[in-house]
């Protein structure tokens, strides 16, 4: 089931420009600007997806390719873009390792109470179901599908599942984005982030701009050639990591192709010639908006079975909402600062790739080199935590 190759053009068009209409948004009308462009270019996508613009039988089918390769493809260029201007010298690694283990603890306790809550009503798979569970929110999907051959969990069982986990994640990063940032920096501590800082942002240069500063001026003589060379660097380690990946595995593995991209990135960024591209963050910021509004239009609500799989719905949201809830009270005792903790939740949650879009919502790059670290982590430990408490239940 193929589109038409002028749909293709036109689609492919809407989700490059649109993002670039907010952003003009953004800057005009101080109601956005305060939203902020993900959380608008978010909610575009789902009411297309579901309301407007694919309305007919079989559209979901026919652009899921195209939605697929464009998330494909905007990650691993944004993330080397983004950690191109990030200052690593002042990693913070003992808050970052104490994020990990409160996050691991959360995710593990809250999905095995849920698992004595729910009990029978999860159906004779509940243990299978929560060590995928333990897997996909300390790892990602990559863990959910190998536990999933690994316990022997029914297919029907697996896509119920992956599809409310879609929902529900989409739903935590909108509570995030939309209330959940600001009230955890009043309940938590709060780093001060200094105004001005060295290395690749230039003194008296803010470390988080607003929506309205980003962007201006990348297409002028003294910033385009720059960003040129960023996004080319940027294809170039990427391809490396795919390349690695391939002839490490046969295939795509993420954990590979993340850890080569952060790696090389982080590499490059202490680069005198890189730290002068000041545009890169900007760069990689839009490919992250581009990837919003292309993974708010994959959320396909009209296709889920809400009544045969109620009960699945309600765990993965008290699995998600729940631990969430688990590492702030641990954050406070512990005193892990709130974007921190919110980072580490996202990473364990929605998996690394999502880290840049809640660390510019935050308007603190600083927390990106702990988020996707984590999220590495959470990839590598996955299986092994799903498996165990998987067998540990049954």
């Amino acid at each position: 089931m193929q589109m038409h190759p002028l749909l293709t053009v036109l689609a492919v068009l809407i989700y490059l420009l649109v993002p670039a209409g907010v952003v003009l948004l953004c800057r005009r009308a101080r109601w956005a600007g305060k939203v902020g462009a993900i959380l608008i270019l978010y909610f575009l996508g789902i009411i297309a997806a579901n309301l407007f613009v694919f309305p007919f039988e079989g559209a979901a089918a026919k652009l899921y390719p195209l939605q697929d390769a464009l998330t494909s493809v905007t990650i691993p260029l944004a993330l080397p873009l983004i950690l191109f201007a990030c200052d690593f010298r002042q990693w913070p690694v003992k808050r970052a390792l104490a994020a990990l283990l409160i996050g691991l603890f959360s995710v593990v306790c809250v999905v095995v109470a849920g698992y004595f809550l729910f009990g029978e009503k999860l159906g004779p798979q509940t243990s299978g179901i929560a060590g995928m569970t333990v897997g996909v929110y300390t790892g990602g999907t990559p863990n959910l599908a190998a536990i999933k051959m690994m316990l022997g969990v029914d297919e029907g069982t697996y896509v119920l599942m992956n599809s409310f986990d879609m929902l529900v994640s989409f739903l935590f990063l909108v509570f995030l984005m939309a209330f959940g940032i600001r009230l955890f920096r009043k309940i938590l501590p709060v780093e001060k982030v200094p105004e001005a800082v060295k290395g690749p942002l230039k003194v008296g240069q803010k470390l988080a701009q607003s929506e309205a500063d980003m962007y201006r001026g990348i297409f002028t003589r003294q910033h385009f050639l720059p960003t040129l060379k960023a996004l080319g660097l940027s294809v170039l380690i990427t391809g490396i990591g795919l390349g690695l990946s391939l002839l490490l595995t046969g295939g795509i593995n993420m954990i590979v192709l993340i850890l080569t991209l952060t790696t090389l990135a982080i590499a490059a960024s202490f680069l005198p010639a890189v730290k002068k591209w000041e545009k890169s963050y900007d760069a990689g910021m839009y490919l992250v908006l581009i990837f919003s509004l292309v993974v708010a239009s994959m959320v396909d609500i009209r296709s889920l079975d809400f009544h045969e799989g109620l009960w699945l719905l309600l765990y993965i949201a008290f699995a998600i909402f729940g631990s969430l809830f688990l590492q702030v009270l641990l954050g406070r005792i512990f005193k892990v600062d709130a974007d921190t903790t919110v980072i580490t939740s996202v990473a364990m949650i929605n998996s690394p790739l999502f880290v840049p879009m809640i660390a510019d919502a935050m308007k603190n790059r600083r927390v990106i080199l702990t988020g996707i670290s984590i999220g590495i982590i959470g990839y590598a430990l996955g299986n092994y935590l799903g498996v165990l408490i998987a067998r540990l239940l049954a």
